[in-house]
């Protein structure tokens, strides 16, 4: 019989916990927005919280970078009066995803760098993005379905995708010269065009 453990922060003075795993995160995101790679001891004592207590929490650095993500707590991108029309809900999303990109560039970049080592795959908690704007870009597409074969909506899910976020903006920004601005807006006229493209194949 398998036993599965319960998360350290919710046995007992959960509140009290969930203040200490916030800090321990904010601090965290501290360090990756300017650029470092923080220790699980190097967040404890940037939110004044012991070593010991710290590990109970985050028992190795990359745990404690996954709970860092900008992206870890996002459930939908889509605005709570979301439109029916699949264009207009896509552009909605791929505008707050780039938002979110632009306005976190920093972490992004450190995440981007943390999961293209060679051993990011081999850890528990490996893909630190673990396809989360996959999902929001399948929401905002979820009017195609059975309008469209599941085949090519997964294939204008994924070509969106890898036209969008820190690795094309990387390219965009670093390689192509673009502004910050500039590169969200391109990326949003990618994602529209490869839209209007999937649906003048159907």
């Amino acid at each position: 019989m398998m036993v599965v453990s319960t998360p350290y922060e919710l046995i007992g003075r959960t509140q009290q916990k969930n203040r200490t795993r916030n800090a321990l995160i904010a601090a965290a995101r501290d360090f990756v927005a300017g650029g470092q790679t923080p220790t699980v001891e190097e967040a404890a004592a940037a939110a004044s919280v012991s070593r010991t207590t710290a590990y109970r929490y985050f028992p190795n650095q990359r745990a404690l970078l996954v709970a860092a993500h900008p992206e870890t707590e996002t459930t939908s991108l889509l605005p709570a009066d979301a439109p029916a029309d699949p264009e207009a809900r896509l552009d909605a999303v791929i505008e707050a995803f780039t938002r979110l990109i632009a306005d976190t560039d920093p972490q992004q970049r450190t995440m981007l760098r943390l999961s293209l080592e060679p051993d990011a795959a081999q850890h528990e908690s490996g893909l630190l993005r673990q396809g989360r704007a996959i999902g929001w870009i399948e929401e905002a597409l979820a009017p195609l379905r059975g309008r469209m074969p599941d085949a090519q909506l997964r294939r204008l899910v994924l070509a969106i995708r890898s036209a969008t976020g820190i690795e094309a903006r990387v390219w965009l920004t670093d390689v192509a010269g673009l502004s910050s601005e500039e590169a969200v807006a391109l990326m949003r006229w990618s994602a529209k065009a490869l839209y209007r493209t999937a649906l003048c194949e159907t």
